[in-house]
């Protein structure tokens, strides 16, 4: 055992450190579902073993199972160490080859003069400076009542790029609706889908009453992407890199979740990892990660100005609506039924659109503890009134390689869920 530990340990390391530029081949990995020994002593060993053997974990911090990709020869070695195990996938390349080809932006004149983004851009997944183009592009199509922001800079330099928008009020003069997208680097979905929501209120403002009165009770400030670095690995490297790309001095691993990285609640334990190979590292002090300072910064400043009214972090998978708290299971906010008031009206409104269900509950005792988590931090320190989490589709079928065929139906569900937010909140 101890030899394998070792070994285990060094495939760790070698997984999570900076490669080559050769992209990562999915080709022949299974996706597996495998259920853990019930808890003891020995249990967060066998996560451990687990995820050295994995090429990653997908679901990091689940107590009961973990959904984990796993080259062909490491199969046998890592269901070994689990009670049971289910196949998801029989080639995780297949998958992601139904993700498609990243398509360009396609343009429409009908919104006015600039060049405006049509809906067949959620039809596609795209590049990363694409994306950039395309809010470029929706804003200027609306110059009277939006503006690019931006909130600091990723590890790699690279800006956190978001779009401000507002109504007749005048830019500032609301309460903030606060989202933030591709938080996880393999989130495509939420990429898109924080753009819908964007692309919606802006190009129909003018022709839909229900959508104006919507733009005109708030100041929506959106960034899709708020890890620039990780996405733009996803895309050149490994598809299912989770973290930013900040390095540590102490070890060859590389990352820091940026969703464990928010100081309140950061210096507890068992939410997230000490170890830099973990999906899950938090980083070495509260908030090191430079990601992290620039969305802390939009949070103080909206909170000091008109205040936060909605925060929603948008994330896939497993179809959930959770709110605080993450980091401990026993202790309740307490708003707590409002919480949960507006939440059934959101998963009411999901399921209104297309069926798909979705589980509601406060974070830790509904999914899995998180600690440094950014709904706790912007609940208790940016004082928002409500602070969810939204896990989008699916439940583990194709994971974070949601087809492109899905990319519709999911936005379209989502922002229904939105509108439902927005008329509860």
């Amino acid at each position: 055992m101890k030899c394998l530990l070792i070994l285990t340990s060094v495939a760790l390391s070698l997984a999570a450190t900076i490669p080559t530029s050769t992209k990562v081949d999915y080709s022949g990995f299974k996706a597996l579902r495998v259920t853990l020994p019930k808890a003891n002593k020995s249990t967060r060993n066998i996560e451990a073993e687990i995820e050295a053997l994995a090429a990653h974990v997908l679901n990091p911090g689940v107590t009961e199972h973990l959904d984990v990709v796993v080259a062909p020869d490491q199969v046998d070695a890592l269901t070994a160490l689990v009670t049971e195990s289910k196949v998801l996938s029989e080639d995780v390349g297949a998958l992601l080859a139904q993700e498609g080809e990243l398509a360009p932006v396609e343009r429409t004149y009908d919104f006015g003069i600039q060049a405006v983004p049509s809906e067949t851009w959620f039809t596609a997944y795209h590049s990363y400076a694409d994306h950039l183009t395309f809010l470029n592009d929706l804003q200027a199509g609306f110059t009277n009542q939006s503006e690019i922001i931006t909130t600091g800079t990723s590890v790699q330099g690279r800006t956190l790029t978001g779009i401000h928008i507002w109504g007749n009020g005048g830019k500032g003069s609301k309460p903030a609706i606060l989202i933030h997208g591709t938080v996880h680097a393999r989130e495509w979905i939420t990429t898109m889908t924080t753009e819908y929501f964007a692309w919606q209120l802006l190009t129909k403002y003018a022709s839909d009453s229900s959508v104006k009165a919507l733009v005109d009770n708030y100041d929506y400030y959106i960034i899709p992407i708020v890890n620039p670095d990780g996405f733009a690995y996803t895309q050149s490297n490994d598809r299912l890199w989770r973290k930013n790309r900040q390095t540590v001095s102490s070890s060859t691993c590389v990352g820091r979740d940026i969703n464990r990285n928010w100081p309140f609640k950061w210096e507890l334990t068992n939410g997230a990892s000490t170890n830099p190979c973990r999906e899950t590292y938090k980083g070495q002090v509260a908030g090191d990660s430079p990601e992290n300072l620039g969305l802390r910064t939009q949070v103080n400043t909206l909170r000091d100005g008109k205040g936060i009214r909605l925060y929603l972090d948008i994330h896939s998978y497993g179809q959930y609506i959770l709110w605080p708290f993450g980091y401990d299971c026993n202790v309740v906010v307490d708003t707590d039924a409002a919480y949960r008031s507006v939440g059934a009206k959101v998963q009411s409104a999901i399921r209104a659109v297309s069926g798909t269900a979705y589980t509601i509950g406060p974070s830790c005792s509904t999914l899995y503890a998180t600690t440094g988590a950014s709904v706790d931090h912007i609940d208790q320190v940016g004082n928002a009134s409500y602070a969810y989490t939204w896990e989008l589709r699916d439940t583990g079928t194709n994971g974070f390689t949601l087809p492109a065929s899905q990319i519709s139906p999911t936005v379209k569900e989502t922002w229904a869920g939105l509108v439902s937010a927005l008329t509860s909140v």
